[in-house]
């Protein structure tokens, strides 16, 4: 999805790019591309970590609101798995910088890899979330996002607990994958899925 609002645009138009969801055993990595105007950007942005669900879900209106163009992209388990977690997200930026409906001239990506096919110049940050507002606000998107999809697809498949560690690595997600073995939503190319369960997926 992405969001245009009229504006009369700078030289420069630069994007912020960031992704949720690397660490997981379990559902898609999301990534995020934002485009602010300079002079309008909303209080309170920072890394989405930093930030207590309330507070990101607060923002996430604001964003919207206040960006010149955003965009959000999720890329599913079956790429994860095909192209490995890197490849994943570097294609997810890519396409979320591509979805942008204001085209950007550079792209500030937090981080410290660049994918390959990018319609803009770039630039690598590491810690960018915690600098680049345009960066924090797209790892809220990211981040957000990437929870709402937890949650629903927790119902479609009960007992792992997805609402609750949104597929991460907690004791809990360890003893429900000991317990029911992996589903759909598990990546199967990740260590601790292969080390827990290798009976049950080779």
């Amino acid at each position: 999805m992405s969001r245009l609002r009229r504006s009369e645009l700078a030289d420069e138009i630069v994007a912020g790019v960031d992704e949720a969801g690397r660490g997981p055993l379990a559902g898609p990595v999301v990534v995020a591309a934002v485009v602010f105007d300079p002079r309008r950007r909303p209080r309170g942005l920072a890394d989405s970590k930093m930030l207590s669900e309330a507070q990101r879900e607060a923002l996430v209106p604001k964003i919207h609101a206040s960006a010149l163009a955003w965009s959000v992209v999720a890329v599913d388990v079956d790429e994860i798995e095909r192209l490995n977690i890197l490849g994943a997200t570097l294609a997810g930026m890519s396409r979320a910088l591509a979805a942008l409906a204001v085209a950007p001239t550079l792209a500030l990506i937090d981080g410290n890899r660049l994918p390959k096919a990018l319609p803009c110049p770039a630039r690598a940050i590491v810690g960018g979330d915690a600098t680049e507002p345009a960066i924090s606000a797209a790892s809220i998107l990211a981040k957000t996002t990437r929870d709402r999809i937890m949650r629903e697809l927790d119902a479609a498949h009960p007992g792992y607990g997805f609402a609750q560690h949104k597929g991460y690595p907690t004791p809990d997600h360890f003893e429900a994958l000991q317990r029911l073995g992996p589903c759909v939503l598990h990546r199967r190319g990740f260590e601790p899925v292969r080390r827990l369960l290798a009976p049950a997926l080779f």
